[in-house]
């Protein structure tokens, strides 16, 4: 589910956007001026929340980006692997294997608490809570 549709120059660095299929934090932007026969022009440097690939777009301004819902949870982990962990979450206290972000590998072990995404369906931990 879609939260909003915005326009590409109300993008600003620190949004997150859908940009082919996947959920990004834009880090860089630039818009051009208006020319004589012609719209604005909007580039974007954006990098994928759950895959980490850095997406380079050019769009004209009047282009519009859909806003995905993110969802901040806390969850405590049950076992952790080399590259996803099992976790229950602190709410609802299903479990739930997750994907462990690149930052965070080798420093998550049992009974630590994390925050992790639930965007658009798609689960990542980002942090670990002291």
């Amino acid at each position: 589910m879609v939260l909003k549709l915005i326009n590409a120059t109300e993008i600003r660095s620190g949004t997150t956007i859908f940009i082919d299929g996947e959920a990004c934090i834009v880090r860089g932007m630039d818009v051009s001026k208006t020319g004589k026969h012609g719209a604005s022009k909007c580039r974007f440097e954006a990098i994928g929340v759950t895959d980490g690939k850095k997406r380079v777009v050019a769009v004209p301004g009047h282009e519009r980006f859909e806003v995905p819902l993110i969802k901040k949870c806390k969850g405590q982990i049950l076992s952790a692997q080399e590259d996803k962990a099992s976790l229950m979450d602190l709410e609802s206290f299903e479990t739930l294997d997750v994907p462990i972000d690149l930052e965070l590998r080798g420093q998550l072990k049992e009974g630590d608490n994390v925050e992790y995404w639930d965007i658009e369906g798609g689960k990542k931990i980002i942090k670990r809570k002291n």
